[in-house]
């Protein structure tokens, strides 16, 4: 038989109501859940983020073009740097908690679902590349500017637009929810 459409995965029972403290509570399968009015709160700072985290993505890749395009280079670089350094990396860091956070006190959860997964580890391998490649790459660029190297000046062109073709296939999931669960859930026992 095949599998229920992913709107049919998440069932009242697997839902919390909200206590009168407002509290974390336990919910029908054993994880923790937030109340209705937090998980609304974490979900909006999760899509606040992330669209920064694109729309900031953008702006690398635009300037990463002009520098392609002749612009003056002691102008684009050291722009481009200081956006990737203060922007960029640390909403990497923060889409990646909020997200974890999202998955982890809603019914989602972080390993219920094969669309959650996916970007989850999406989401750590770039948050990697970030930290450990592009950060030190956006300094280079910063420091040297003109004297940028052509082959470094194509990859502050490469990065960011892997990275937002990336953000843009996180964001189809998001929406459409593909590949289901990742495993039955176990049977319910039915206690009268």
């Amino acid at each position: 038989m095949a599998d229920p459409p992913d709107y049919v995965a998440l069932r009242t029972g697997d839902c919390v109501d909200e206590g009168m403290t407002g509290a974390p509570v336990l919910d029908t399968l054993g994880g923790m859940s937030l109340p209705p009015r937090w998980r609304k709160l974490v979900l909006t700072l999760h899509v606040i983020t992330a669209v920064g985290w694109l729309g900031v993505d953008l702006v690398l890749l635009t300037f990463g073009v002009a520098g392609l395009a002749g612009a003056d280079p002691e102008v684009v670089y050291p722009a481009q740097s200081l956006v990737g350094r203060l922007l960029f990396t640390p909403l990497s860091a923060l889409v990646w908690l909020i997200g974890v956070c999202n998955a982890v006190f809603t019914p989602w959860r972080l390993f219920r679902h094969w669309w959650v997964l996916v970007k989850l580890l999406l989401t750590t391998v770039m948050l990697c590349l970030v930290c450990f490649l592009l950060y030190p790459g956006l300094t280079e660029a910063g420091n040297l500017a003109g004297a940028l190297p052509q082959r470094d000046r194509i990859n502050m062109v490469v990065a960011p637009a892997v990275s937002t073709s990336l953000l843009i296939f996180a964001t189809v999931l998001s929406t459409y929810k593909p590949w289901g669960r990742t495993s039955r859930p176990a049977a319910r026992s039915r206690s009268h």
